[in-house]
């Protein structure tokens, strides 16, 4: 998966300056507590689910996604991880958190989104506003259910009540 995410960065790198980036995935990292030096993004876009327990799967066009960043300016090497909040599946009691599964396209509209903010966050480029739409695949028109999504639960979903 994280294959995906670094396979868009690259594709977008050459925004970046003349610094080298990377992306790794890190299920640690806390909205609002980014480390010393460090940035924070936070955006969301459509993703599917399936569930491990049932099979079931569902869509779900409010999925979370948390990035911290850090450029080493002494070492021109700029750092990303990342954070895919969760989703349980609705009809298992005993549902586990099942990692979102993100189309292609909905990830390169987040890592653009991600690159415009490192460009004004350590790069201080003044981009104007300017920003793609996510792309909707399958049915999804039911409410949002707090109980089984894990932004909600960790206080990062704009949905949570």
């Amino acid at each position: 998966m994280i294959s995906l995410w670094n396979s868009s960065l690259q594709e977008k790198i050459s925004e970046l300056h003349d610094d080298t980036w990377n992306i790794e995935i890190d299920e640690t990292i806390v909205e609002n507590s980014p480390a010393r030096d460090w940035h924070q993004y936070i955006s969301g876009s459509f993703a599917q689910f399936r569930c491990s327990l049932c099979r079931k799967t569902w869509g779900s066009k409010r999925v979370r996604v948390l990035f911290h960043f850090h450029l080493n300016t002494a070492r021109n090497r700029g750092t990303i991880k990342v954070r895919r909040f969760k989703q349980k599946c609705r009809r298992c009691t005993e549902a586990q958190w099942e990692d979102p599964n993100f189309p292609v396209e909905n990830i390169d509209v987040l890592v653009e989104r991600l690159v415009k903010n490192i460009r004004v966050k350590c790069y201080r480029d003044n981009l104007g506003e300017t920003n793609r739409s996510s792309v909707f695949i399958g049915r999804v028109n039911g409410p949002h259910e707090t109980a089984h999504c894990e932004a909600c639960h960790k206080g990062v979903c704009s949905q949570a009540n």
